[in-house]
């Protein structure tokens, strides 16, 4: 069952813990680039880099959050992301553990600190 927009937009917000600055400042970073799926495209940029990015874009074009300022294509990317985070939440107690994971590190090119929960 597909979840409808509004809870999207709720868990969206509850799990990406980390503004687009500190994001953004993630993602210029090499540990950002060093766990995840290569995109396959030749770019070498990670499906979770690309995510962060996307992320960003959300994050500052609705700073406010207001629901009504999602177009389809932010809830469609803010569904991923949902799904991805709560995914990997539910299977790796160790980002929590270890800075120095994949999962970790990943999760953040998500947009979720885990160690800020």
């Amino acid at each position: 069952m597909v979840k409808d927009n509004e809870t999207v937009i709720k868990e969206f917000n509850e799990l990406v813990n980390m503004t687009s600055s500190e994001l953004e400042e993630w993602l210029k970073g090499e540990q950002s680039g060093s766990s995840g799926w290569d995109k396959g495209d030749g770019s070498g940029e990670t499906v979770g880099h690309e995510s962060g990015r996307k992320i960003i874009q959300i994050l500052e074009k609705n700073p406010d959050k207001d629901p009504d300022q999602y177009d389809e294509e932010d809830l469609q990317h803010m569904r991923k992301v949902v799904s991805y985070c709560k995914r990997h939440l539910a299977q790796e107690e160790k980002a929590k553990q270890n800075t120095d994971s994949k999962s970790y590190k990943s999760l953040k090119n998500w947009g979720h600190d885990p160690l800020k929960t």
